[in-house]
């Protein structure tokens, strides 16, 4: 963990004070800005990746598959659709915010009330559902993109792929408050994690109130990916890569430590990233491409190992 913390500091710091030039009043606040819409979105896809994991007890699987990031993309589709790139909800990024995790919170809530509302339900059926929703989801969007305008167009491609670059500060008000409320509530579960991750009959048996914990972590994560994604956007396999690195380099079931570990990955992996796009790619490409590009080859050889 003390190798965590100092490579994260060391990174964060590096990209603070790197070809400053003695510009401090300018550089520093812009900069901060970024690495703090870094660390918002690394550790909620941390903490809800490894927490969806535990849950489901299958490492390869994050949050996504339920189908938030395709509800995202349809939101955002759907706006332009109806109302064009110049209405209200797609020029002001706070109306937007609002709608996109107002949306997606109100999802995951009526999906897990309706899938979840008895005691005998699997949770490897809510993820079908989820997955079948999810490719709805992206087909609607697809549909909705080949028939509006090319400029319109262009609006949505800039919010298919996560971006730091142009981070809005009020936004970053709503998130860290947000972020703030929503991990003061997951902590009283916090406790159960590492029981659950037992399995569901060894949790039941040890006294966990499986089906109440699971559905209130379900919640949880849905706002965290919520939150994520609207404020830069979708990352595919950002929460792969950071849950499954944690756990080669910890070693450890415990959960306190497991969680806060993913989150030290997770920042060090999006502000080194975010290094590599500014200063070695000179903004050719985005942190999102190489994030996914690393996660899919990562994602590929999980699959190949369990084979």
């Amino acid at each position: 963990m003390t190798i965590l913390t100092i490579l994260a500091v060391t990174v964060t710091a590096i990209f603070m004070v790197i070809q400053a030039n003695g510009n401090w009043e300018y550089i520093l606040p812009r900069r901060g800005t970024k690495v703090l819409a870094i660390v918002i979105t690394g550790g909620a896809i941390a903490l809800s990746t490894v927490v969806f994991q535990t849950i489901t007890n299958n490492r390869i699987l994050t949050p996504s598959i339920i189908g938030l990031d395709s509800l995202y993309m349809l939101i955002q589709t759907f706006i332009i659709f109806s109302y064009g790139s110049m209405s209200v909800a797609m020029i002001n990024p706070n109306v937007n915010f609002l709608i996109s995790v107002g949306f997606m919170v109100l999802f995951a809530a009526l999906f897990y009330k309706v899938l979840l509302s008895g005691e005998d339900n699997n949770i490897y059926f809510l993820l079908l559902i989820g997955l079948v929703l999810g490719t709805l989801f992206s087909n609607l969007s697809t549909f909705m993109q080949v028939l509006i305008d090319p400029n319109e167009f262009m609006s949505i491609q800039n919010r298919m792929f996560a971006s730091f670059n142009n981070v809005n500060t009020d936004l970053l008000t709503i998130s860290i408050v947000a972020i703030i409320l929503i991990t003061l509530y997951f902590y009283r579960f916090l406790k159960y994690l590492d029981v659950i991750a037992l399995g569901k009959e060894h949790a039941i048996n040890l006294g966990v109130p499986y089906h109440y914990v699971v559905k209130r972590l379900l919640f949880i994560i849905a706002i965290l990916v919520s939150i994520a994604t609207a404020l830069v956007g979708p990352i595919t396999f950002l929460g792969l890569l950071v849950a499954n690195v944690t756990y080669e380099f910890m070693k450890t079931y415990r959960h306190h430590q497991l969680i806060l570990a993913s989150i030290l990955i997770s920042i060090i992996a999006l502000v080194g990233g975010q290094l590599i796009v500014e200063r070695v790619f000179t903004f050719t490409t985005t942190l999102s491409v190489i994030v996914n590009f690393i996660g899919g080859v990562y994602f590929l050889y999980l699959l190949l190992r369990e084979r």
